[in-house]
């Protein structure tokens, strides 16, 4: 059996990668013409519609999908950003996907299911009130729906925590092992308990606790993706890495004299940040971790998003940038994945994506049992009504 999805946001295309071969992408949207390139470069382009999503029409997109995943611009509601929320000019783009949402929903087209994927600031931007809208745009369309934080690094070690708001349209059967009976303390924290509590009374009478089981035990660490010998960055010079040290606090730098004492190879990740240099002034900062999981991946607006691996085996320490192939090992894409020859735009399409292994948890025990069990079944008769309307 086979399924068919639209794409929106859809960057490298890594929702696509994670959903697998049984899904068949009949729409795909982004603005960005070098993201787009690196879709085509693995999915092809037959079905990529590179334009403002402001300017898609419901009559660009084919058929009904049985389902339609957004990972819509995450910067208004981030930490970083600056608190527009979904009024916001990035993050605001929620409003035209949704509006192709109700005019598919009025053509009788509506998706069967539809994912929202972003950051954990969407729980709280705007006091919870940014939440509570995206949640009565479900219910005011008739989707039963939920919501989970899951964070990447039960999958690759990687700390990646992301909103997934799930709604089921109405005429499909819920998959009751999906179904919890209250929250999760696994997949529900305690801000996403916050802001269900702000939902309007019609919102909450829509609202779903996903149930979802507790992933395996992960068996890569971070040691394992690394390259010995990375292609499009090279190891700082003794002089560079020496710096690197300089910029740590004491905290920091004994963390680095206690690895050395484990005599073997251990694989440490840095971000610079700025921090109170205890004068009344600010410093930057080299600030380590040796958990055995990078931090999260950002897009590379400047050298403070751009994450160092600091490489300690005994009294040999040596440093360097992550690489464009280690940063999509870390998304949970294969080493097949193409990447574009740029170390910023390799870095950018990983970075802004979606962790592969999470989409297929998602789809593994949420998004396919429903659709098994709905009405409409066999990918023959789904694919055939496809058609340009």
């Amino acid at each position: 059996m086979g399924f068919v999805y639209y794409d929106f946001f859809a960057g490298g295309g890594m929702a696509g990668v994670g959903l697998g071969n049984d899904w068949t992408s009949v729409f795909a949207n982004d603005i960005d013409e070098m993201k787009a390139a690196a879709y085509r470069a693995h999915h092809g382009d037959h079905a990529l519609l590179v334009k403002d999503i402001r300017q898609v029409k419901s009559s660009d997109l084919p058929g009904i999908a049985d389902l339609a995943w957004a990972s819509f611009p995450c910067q208004d509601l981030s930490l970083a950003g600056n608190g527009a929320g979904l009024s916001g000019e990035r993050s605001g783009m929620f409003w035209p996907f949704w509006h192709l949402m109700r005019a598919l929903d009025k053509d009788a087209r509506a998706p069967r299911v539809i994912v929202l994927e972003n950051v954990f600031g969407v729980l709280t931007s705007n006091d919870g009130n940014d939440f509570a809208t995206i949640a009565s745009a479900f219910s005011g369309r008739g989707y039963r729906f939920g919501a989970v934080v899951i964070d990447a690094e039960h999958f690759v070690p990687q700390s990646r925590p992301r909103v997934f708001i799930v709604g089921i349209r109405k005429d499909v059967k819920l998959p009751a092992t999906a179904l919890g009976h209250g929250p999760s303390e696994l997949w529900h924290p305690r801000a996403l308990l916050a802001a269900h509590a702000k939902l309007s009374k019609a919102a909450a009478t829509k609202w779903i606790w996903w149930h979802l089981p507790k992933p395996a035990k992960r068996n890569v660490g971070l040691a394992d993706l690394i390259e010995d010998n990375p292609s499009g960055v090279k190891w700082h010079t003794t002089d560079e890495t020496k710096y690197l040290l300089s910029l740590m606090s004491p905290v920091h730098r004994s963390k680095v004299e206690a690895v050395k004492l484990l005599k073997r190879k251990t694989v440490g990740t840095i971000y610079r940040r700025t921090r109170p240099d205890g004068t009344g002034g600010k410093a930057q900062r080299a600030e380590i971790r040796f958990d055995d999981i990078a931090g999260c991946l950002r897009t590379p607006r400047g050298g403070s998003s751009r994450q160092t691996i600091m490489v300690v085996d005994g009294n040999s320490v040596r440093s360097r940038l992550l690489s464009p192939r280690e940063a999509t090992r870390l998304m949970g894409l294969p080493d097949e994945y193409p990447l574009p020859k740029r170390y910023n735009d390799a870095y950018h399409v990983a970075g802004d994506g979606v962790a592969a292994p999470v989409v297929r948890y998602l789809a593994q025990h949420i998004v396919e049992p429903a659709l098994t069990q709905s009405a409409v079944t066999g990918s023959k008769r789904r694919i055939s009504r496809y058609r340009r309307v």
